[in-house]
């Protein structure tokens, strides 16, 4: 099975597609902060959230539990597929409706084999949230969709890519978009 949650107006083919809102006319309307889900265990190969995780888990206590509830309804090897405004671009700062920030940093934790490397090697101090809540998802890419003027000026050769990184740590507007692919693991 294959899962767009928090699908809005934007329907995947093959895909159920799931949002809270009647309206955006889903597969499945349902509140995706509401536990457990209802897609039995081991179920899902795919699953995309299109600008759609950063609306869900304002505490910390929903938003953990949608990741061992994502983790539950992944079959092992499952590729989940995350689209969010990066959090210091007007996209996500304008929008009251985004409640936390999604960032390779914070999808990181779930992966066991880090938590396993930052306790052995205490070279972190991030929560070790992959042991914490059972789940362990590792981080398979990431794609970082520039903002103009930025984006033509790397493709002109007029920044360097560490320019660029330099400039995301500095201002806002410069990446516009924070695409990740985790893959879940059993």
């Amino acid at each position: 099975m294959k899962l767009n949650l928090g699908c809005g107006h934007r329907k995947q083919a093959d895909f159920v597609n799931v949002d809270l809102f009647a309206e955006c006319d889903p597969d499945q309307v349902f509140d995706l902060e509401k536990l457990p889900w209802p897609w039995p265990e081991n179920s899902a190969d795919k699953v995309l959230f299109n600008h759609s995780l950063e609306h869900l888990g304002q505490t910390t206590s929903v938003f953990l539990g949608i990741m061992k509830e994502l983790y539950r309804v992944c079959c092992d090897g499952a590729i989940v597929e995350i689209n969010v405004p990066h959090p210091r671009h007007d996209f996500y700062l304008g929008d009251p409706t985004h409640v936390r920030p999604i960032t390779p940093e914070v999808m990181s934790l779930f992966d066991r084999r880090l938590n396993d490397e930052w306790r052995d090697t205490q070279s972190s101090a991030a929560t070790p949230l992959g042991h914490y809540l059972g789940v362990d998802f590792t981080i398979v890419n990431v794609t970082m969709v520039l903002d103009e003027p930025y984006a033509s000026m790397l493709t002109r050769g007029e920044m360097t890519e560490a320019e660029v990184v330099e400039r995301a740590r500095e201002r806002n507007n410069v990446v516009r978009e924070i695409q990740i692919k985790l893959k879940a693991r059993k």
